[in-house]
């Protein structure tokens, strides 16, 4: 995606975020990227996985800054929990874009600026350590052509654009593979709360939540596939 398209943005907690201007859309919530990061996937996703089992295998559908996986990383090493972590992404950033976000200087935690280096310095494609309690891997290609393995992930972080910018990412094809890559006791967890997505999954099965969003953003969702 040409880099002229993509604008750094500082979100209202302070943080930055990135504005695609050919989608007219931004990469997180505007209402702040590190809180709505926090609440949907590490809060609701991991801490409600956490209740589970020590060992945690996430799947996240869209690495674009990599907030996401810098947070998963950081609560991996407070909570002394194991996570293999993969990632899609079709079209990343660049590495200038890349050295201008301030997530490093906002999350106080020990190494997260090493932490962020190596997630979007390592090579694509190839399984990676970066701490005692985090194993990383990220895919340059696109879900709707990338296949799956069943029953693998006890947490997706489906972080793609919302369902009015790119619906394809949002339709029964991929919600259906995604659905098929889940441990039973797996969740699934959004920003979006639109009601076709919410019917979706529980087409698919899955025992759907809807629940309170991030600040700025009346609610979010996860669906837990039965066991």
């Amino acid at each position: 995606m040409p880099e002229d398209n993509i604008k750094i943005i500082t979100t209202e907690d302070g943080s930055h975020s990135l504005y695609n201007a050919k989608l007219n859309e931004t990469y997180h919530s505007f209402h702040g990227a590190i809180q709505e990061s926090r609440h949907v996937f590490v809060k609701n996703g991991l801490d409600y996985h956490n209740r589970i089992k020590k060992n945690i295998d996430v799947f996240e559908v869209g690495f674009g800054t990599g907030l996401n996986a810098l947070l998963a990383a950081e609560w991996a090493q407070q909570n002394e929990i194991y996570i293999t972590y993969d990632t899609i992404e079709a079209f990343p950033i660049s590495m200038e874009q890349v050295s201008q976000l301030n997530y490093t200087a906002l999350i106080n935690t020990d190494n997260t600026s090493e932490w962020f280096n190596i997630l979007h310095e390592v090579p694509w494609n190839e399984l990676h350590k970066v701490t005692n309690f985090f194993s990383f891997k990220k895919l340059n290609e696109s879900i709707l052509e990338h296949p799956l393995p069943i029953d693998k992930y006890d947490v997706i972080f489906f972080d793609a654009f919302a369902p009015n910018k790119q619906s394809e990412m949002w339709e029964m094809d991929v919600l259906s593979k995604i659905y098929q890559s889940m441990k039973p006791n797996g969740a699934f967890v959004t920003y979006c709360a639109q009601g076709q997505l919410k019917r979706n999954l529980k087409s698919l099965g899955l025992v759907v939540e809807t629940l309170p969003g991030p600040p700025g953003k009346k609610e979010m969702v996860r669906g837990v596939k039965k066991t």
